[in-house]
């Protein structure tokens, strides 16, 4: 198992060019997290499709300040990969203190993608978070075991 489970909301059109358009190997955040190298995101699909989707391991991450030169830095970094329009990255910053990249590899989509109300059955107190929330164990085997993964062949990777 991973060292960090991370567990984030994504909109629709992000988690489309993740995991079906495969255009998207960055993920954009303005909050710090603890991912590191190795370890696991799950994706959860925001409104209207309320959906846990799959997950990606963390291949790197970097992180700056969000002033104007960090942000235009950060920028030649991440356009080609981050699935955004330049005036929308400049916006999503807007008034953050952080700007952080999680990139990412080897993105699966779940072979059963578990809808909100489905997961709730087995986890009743996991709500999706407005950005992000960390797993444990339990969760994580759930989520794996309902989106149809073998967490036993994932431990042996």
């Amino acid at each position: 198992m991973p060292c960090h489970i991370l567990l984030i909301s994504v909109k629709p059109e992000y988690a489309n060019k993740i995991f079906e358009d495969r255009t998207k190997k960055v993920e954009l955040r303005r909050v710090r997290t603890r991912v590191k190298t190795g370890d696991i995101v799950f994706v959860y699909v925001s409104s209207p499709k309320k959906t846990f989707i799959g997950f990606f391991e963390v291949d790197f991450v970097i992180e700056k300040s969000a002033s104007k030169n960090d942000l235009k830095e950060l920028w030649k970094q991440v356009k080609d990969h981050a699935g955004i329009k330049r005036k929308d990255f400049y916006k999503y910053y807007e008034g953050a203190s952080i700007a952080v990249g999680i990139y990412f590899i080897n993105a699966k989509k779940f072979e059963t993608p578990i809808e909100l109300n489905r997961l709730k059955d087995k986890i009743s107190y996991l709500r999706p978070p407005q950005s992000y929330r960390y797993l444990n164990e339990e969760e994580y085997e759930t989520i794996m075991l309902l989106g149809g993964e073998n967490t036993s062949k994932m431990a042996n990777n």
